[in-house]
């Protein structure tokens, strides 16, 4: 699922969503509990007195006998059978015939009913060991109750120290709160949030990101998916910005001397939640005219609010990048009060020297370069 919607996300695919469910269906009620014989003996009892069906979910093939076993011990008055893929065919299809037509109470089975099925009498299902299974695993599993008129139930057993730890447990949460009906895009969008799409700029990244550069990952990004629509793309020439005297994340400027340094990021007080900064990292680094950065910032004041200096001077780091790829610059560095730019790999040199920054304040010297670099031919 994950990197699926993050394929529509950017917008490689197409996604539609349906959220109006088959009438009458009702939503599957989902229990998270440790691992106790009492809550399935209960759990199946419970479905039999309405004359349902269960099924208990053991995805373990070398043990699944004795679970039959155990399950039929408990429930003595229930008819337990076992069915995996490992069986052979014949045997597994009659064992699905019989369950089919209500001539087995209790179907311990492993993942293998994951899709396909339609048993409009079970309405009961027990996971054991639901850890093991992925978001996108559970879903489909949950689904497998309830595709009737009548309440199902979901039971996602976990080992007792299990219960509060992990990544599985935050799967298991996410199950359990998005319950409703239609709720598969929320499941899909948080199971995107716990796993990721794959790491860009983390150090389990395979590839160098790092010295491709975000800037430059988005440009190549919204090119490619561009390509895939068969629509033409702006480019704006990528620009290497190497200024000394700018913090451009808020722990750099943290360690730094405020009165030598200007900060030049999304504050966390500003933009508080971590994917929504992201998405607005890349979205200034998709710019490549003067007017989506006008459009964009007028977006973020709507949204977000009046800009703090940080937000203000990200801003007009992004202008100076429009202006100088305007201008053919490839490479804006500065050395203590020196500006020195690249064009075609030579300096650009003014009255033979380079230019130096004048502005009495640090705060001022970004608008200099700004400046200096729009007055270029």
């Amino acid at each position: 699922i994950p990197r699926t919607l993050y394929l529509s996300l950017v917008g490689v695919k197409d996604m539609s969503t349906i959220e109006t469910p088959p009438q009458n269906r009702l939503p599957v009620e989902t229990a998270v509990c440790a691992y106790d014989e009492r809550i399935i003996r209960d759990a199946i009892n419970r479905e039999l007195e309405r004359q349902g069906q269960v099924f208990f979910l053991h995805n373990r093939v070398h043990s699944i006998e004795k679970v039959r076993d155990r399950i039929a011990e408990l429930c003595p008055n229930a008819r337990v059978e076992f069915g995996h893929g490992q069986m052979e065919s014949d045997e597994l299809e009659t064992v699905m015939h019989r369950f089919v037509a209500g001539q087995i109470d209790v179907l311990v089975c492993t993942s293998i009913i994951e899709s396909g099925l339609d048993i409009p009498n079970a309405n009961t299902i027990i996971i054991d060991r639901a850890d093991r299974f992925g978001l996108a695993d559970l879903y489909q599993l949950r689904g497998r109750v309830g595709r009737a008129e009548h309440k199902a139930y979901a039971y996602l057993l976990l080992p007792r120290e299990m219960m509060t730890i992990g990544a599985a447990r935050k799967r298991i949460n996410a199950i359990k709160q998005y319950s409703s009906l239609g709720a598969g895009f929320r499941i899909a969008m948080r199971d995107l949030e716990i796993r990721g799409a794959g790491s860009i700029l983390g150090t389990a990244q395979s590839g160098h990101i790092m010295a491709v550069g975000f800037d430059l990952y988005c440009q190549l990004l919204k090119q490619a998916v561009a390509q895939i629509k068969g629509q033409k793309m702006r480019w704006r020439l990528e620009v290497d910005l190497r200024l000394d005297f700018v913090a451009t994340n808020e722990a750099e400027f943290v360690r730094a001397d405020s009165d030598t340094w200007v900060s030049a990021f999304l504050p966390r007080i500003y933009v508080s939640d971590t994917t929504l900064r992201i998405q607005a990292y890349r979205r200034l680094a998709e710019v490549t005219t003067q007017e989506q950065l006008d459009q964009l910032i007028k977006e973020w004041r709507d949204r977000f609010g009046i800009f703090p200096g940080p937000v203000e001077n990200l801003i007009t780091l992004t202008q100076i990048k429009l202006a100088a790829a305007k201008a053919q610059i490839t490479r804006v560095e500065t050395r203590e009060d020196k500006v020195m730019l690249t064009r075609r790999g030579d300096f650009i040199l003014v009255a033979g020297k380079f230019p130096r920054l004048v502005a009495p304040q640090i705060e001022g010297r970004l608008t200099e370069i700004l400046r200096l670099l729009r007055k270029l031919p």
